[in-house]
């Protein structure tokens, strides 16, 4: 009898010592587990890896569309421009197309970005004004690459001049528009004027920024320096200068 308690202390001893051994296996394996994977069980850098491919096929897509040309370009330059397997292609952006949309979304969150870290306000409406034209020069030459690409576009499909407008040129105008109102001058000023002093810094900015130095080849500093006086111009303007 004791020999049969002693081997079954045996048995329930080294039965114990399995389930230990495979509870902690399964320990281990459940902080494996938490560690590669987040709440939703997706692992994190599978999604990095994602993110950072998309945006890669994202950029050298820009660069080839706006040096060669949207119906030239082949999805396989792109690829290997990017350093990416062609197919990601057609899994991220169902095809060539689809790569202009993710253009414009891209585009979106780069400018919700932009005006979150904006320059300062300025003591004085005349001040600002001047600052946003050097700023929207400067951000129409930054974004030179993608205007090459959406302008062609624009003019032979306008569906894709009304997303432009609606996703990136009213959201810009909207932000300046709020940055003006802040100036106790502006606050007499009828709507209208508001949104001409709006539209006179989106133009500036498109005309000195993009259209003389890209398209016409003028010298970008001197570019700039003329946008800046002819917005010295609009507000040293005694009808304008008396109302702001």
């Amino acid at each position: 009898m004791v020999l049969s308690l002693r081997r079954l202390g045996v048995k329930l001893t080294g039965m114990h010592r399995i389930t230990m051994r495979r509870g902690t296996t399964a320990g281990r394996a459940k902080l494996s587990l938490s560690e590669t994977q987040n709440g939703n069980g997706a692992n994190p850098r599978r999604a990095r890896d994602r993110v950072a491919k998309k945006q890669a096929l994202i950029q050298a897509a820009l660069g080839l569309f706006a040096s060669k040309g949207y119906e030239v370009t082949t999805t396989r330059e792109i690829a290997a421009a990017a350093g990416c397997a062609e197919g990601l292609i057609h899994r991220y952006f169902k095809g060539k197309a689809g790569l202009l949309t993710a253009m414009i979304e891209n585009r979106i969150s780069k400018e919700v970005v932009d005006f979150s870290h904006q320059l300062r306000p300025a003591s004085n409406f005349a001040d600002e004004f001047l600052h946003l034209v050097e700023r929207e020069v400067e951000r129409m030459w930054e974004s030179r690459d993608f205007l090459r690409v959406f302008i062609p576009r624009a003019i032979v499909d306008p569906s894709v001049g009304s997303v432009m407008n609606k996703a990136l040129i009213s959201v810009r105008a909207k932000a300046i528009t709020a940055r003006l109102k802040q100036y106790e001058s502006c606050v007499t000023l009828p709507q209208d004027a508001i949104e001409a002093f709006t539209q006179a810094i989106g133009m500036l900015g498109l005309v000195f920024g993009f259209v003389r130095p890209v398209l016409l080849g003028h010298d970008r500093p001197g570019a700039k320096k003329m946008a800046v006086a002819v917005a010295k111009i609009l507000v040293s303007n005694p009808a304008i200068s008396s109302v702001i």
